[in-house]
């Protein structure tokens, strides 16, 4: 087992838990955008979003929530920033999934942004045909 994550699961590397149950672990990132910023980390070894069981996705938006506001809480911060990457061309360096919670303060000069694109109407409608879902089609 080479996974970073998995071994933390497994005890075999240590870590800074705030919070665990049946289903997820919660981690101090161990490299940190900003102070207090946290790792929320399926135990099942999945590499990103698409193999993610729903059961499991149903349930980590609110403990990511309930994270989020502990953060709030304890550390006076100004935003929270929740992000997730799939694939290493958006940016994920160790594939087992996990989401970061990052408390954000006014002045902590963190910037998480992309450069805006100016597609022509044509290029918008076009993605959007591609892009359209049908109810049919989801169900």
């Amino acid at each position: 087992m080479s996974c970073i994550f998995c071994k933390i699961v497994a005890g075999e590397l240590p870590s800074y838990k705030i919070y665990e149950d049946a289903i997820f672990v919660a981690i101090l990132n161990r490299f940190p955008a900003t102070k207090g910023s946290v790792l929320l980390i399926p135990k099942e070894h999945v590499e990103n979003t698409f193999e993610l069981s729903d059961e499991t996705l149903r349930k980590i938006l609110p403990l990511a929530k309930k994270i989020a506001e502990k953060i709030f809480d304890a550390l006076n911060c100004d935003g929270i920033n929740f992000l997730q990457n799939n694939g290493k061309a958006a940016g994920q360096e160790i594939f087992h999934y996990h989401l970061h919670i990052i408390p954000r303060f006014e002045e902590d000069n963190v910037k998480i942004s992309c450069p805006p694109t100016d597609p022509s109407p044509a290029e918008f409608e076009k993605i959007q045909t591609l892009l359209q879902l049908r109810a049919e089609k989801i169900n």
